[in-house]
């Protein structure tokens, strides 16, 4: 398929997340995948070693050093993995008959089966219900004894060994944070990663204990695929840095049709506090195989954009299929769409937020309203720690902003939110020397030209973090 024309800075206001894996982890593909439009790398530490994650780390780097664009990249932690042991070969589960599950048992049949995790037999009861092989595999806990519990087959099938298990029912008292999790954690941050997804969160616990071993190295994203993070869900996003809408296992462990209403909950959640978001898996799933995404896909990206989110994400599609630059080249185009149509009919976005009663959402939202009124051609904003930049994406201008930033960490980290360009600034004290710095930067875009304004947006004194105040009009 000819390659689509591309703009190295896309029109779009939506963030594209493309994962990494064998077939994109040339640096040639990565250079192809970055010019399609990819604006962050995602790292999926289930798959591969840690030497296979670190060469695509250094190669991600020397491309930014190449490009002189900061470039973000998510590490995604397995998680805990829950899968039963060997099993006979051909055996088939039918509904309505019983199967015994246990921690002993070295070769399962149509009778019973291995399931060497202690911490599920501590959780289990009566009513349960146990997912297996992505929800094709259906079981309801009729019993239990002290070494095993006896299940019912409601949905049959062949079952098959090492395939995995999910309980949408149970609460595990699990550490979030698995041993080879704690490995992988500690190489991705001593490589830099600039965001690290935890997955299988379940509540605000879980995020807190990984924050005392990340801190602020990292920005913190939570994948929400539980059930039983939707009970929690308003206290895992305010503890968080980022939220994926992980809709893989999501989709697995609730009703599929739950999934969408759940998805625009958690994105209206996340942008009223203000936290970035991710749409994750399945989006182009066909591009695996296929040049083209089908209809249904490409609804499914543009309700997503409708929605309100950050980013969206490629799974599969860049890490194994066979058309990965074709995948972000049609992730882009759509978003575009979507966007402009959301510009031509406001009422098909994301609709205004309540008001804020604090002065850093206050001057985010009237320099919004003031960049929109006095028709700027580009809104500017300072910021030393990128929250200003967080406020601003929250209200959804019309109008393109740059984010000013003496620290490459914050560059990067905001590759994920959504409508952010970014662009390296000294440490100053002096507003006036700031304001010129970016007129400069501006005009070295030509995103303003002689004549027109510009709205800028920052804290007094000037290059403290934390004093969003105050803003100004310039022409150019």
């Amino acid at each position: 398929m000819p390659a689509l024309p591309h703009d190295p800075v896309p029109a779009r206001s939506t963030k594209i997340v493309a994962t990494i894996g064998n077939v994109s982890s040339d640096p040639a593909m990565l250079r192809q995948l970055h010019d399609a439009g990819v604006n962050v790398f995602r790292l999926n530490f289930s798959h591969g070693t840690q030497a296979d994650q670190g060469a695509r780390i250094d190669a991600i780097r020397a491309m930014e050093a190449e490009t002189g664009i900061p470039t973000c990249i998510l590490a995604d932690l397995q998680g805990p993995k829950f899968r039963v042991g060997l099993v006979d070969d051909g055996v088939v589960v039918t509904a309505g008959k019983q199967i015994v599950f246990d921690m002993k048992t070295d070769t399962g049949n149509v009778a019973r089966v291995g399931l060497p995790h202690p911490e599920i037999f501590k959780s289990m009861y009566p009513g349960a219900r146990l997912l297996m092989d992505d929800g094709k595999l259906v079981f309801k806990v009729v019993k239990i004894d002290d070494a095993s519990f006896t299940a019912e087959v409601i949905v049959g099938g062949p079952l098959k060994s090492n395939k995995g298990v999910n309980l949408p029912d149970i609460i595990l008292d699990t550490n979030p944070l698995t041993e080879k999790d704690l490995n992988d954690l500690e190489f991705a941050l001593k490589k830099g990663v600039d965001w690290v997804a935890l997955s299988f969160v379940q509540r605000v616990n879980d995020v807190v204990a990984a924050r005392t071993i990340i801190g602020k190295q990292a920005g913190i994203m939570a994948k929400i695929e539980k059930p039983a993070a939707l009970d929690d869900l308003h206290n895992i996003i305010d503890a968080v840095d980022g939220v994926m809408v992980a809709r893989g296992d999501l989709g697995v462990e609730l009703p599929p049709e739950q999934v969408p209403g759940w998805q625009k909950t958690i994105i209206s959640k996340c942008r009223m506090i203000g936290k970035p978001v991710v749409v994750a898996t399945q989006m182009l799933e066909s591009m695996i195989d296929a040049p083209t995404p089908t209809r249904a896909e490409a609804s499914d990206v543009a309700g997503a954009v409708f929605d309100g989110a950050d980013a969206v994400m490629l799974s599969a599609e860049t890490a194994a299929g066979h058309y990965p630059i074709e995948a972000v080249q049609f992730m882009s185009r759509i978003v575009i769409e979507a966007e402009s149509h959301i510009a031509k009919h406001p009422e098909s976005g994301p609709g205004e937020l309540p008001v804020e009663h604090s002065v850093y959402h206050a001057v985010a939202r009237t320099c919004v309203a003031l960049a929109e009124t006095v028709e700027a051609k580009v809104m500017v904003a300072f910021s030393s720690s990128g929250n200003t930049a967080v406020r601003i994406a929250r209200e959804r201008p019309t109008i393109p902003f740059l984010v000013m930033t003496p620290n490459l960490v914050v560059q990067r980290r905001l590759g994920l939110l959504w409508g952010t360009r970014t662009a390296a600034s000294a440490f100053s004290e002096d507003f006036e020397s700031a304001i010129t710095e970016a007129i400069d930067e501006i005009k070295r875009r030509n995103l303003a030209g002689r004549g027109q304004q510009i709205v800028v947006v920052a804290g007094m004194p000037f290059g403290i973090e934390g004093t969003t105040n105050s803003m100004r009009v310039v022409t150019l």
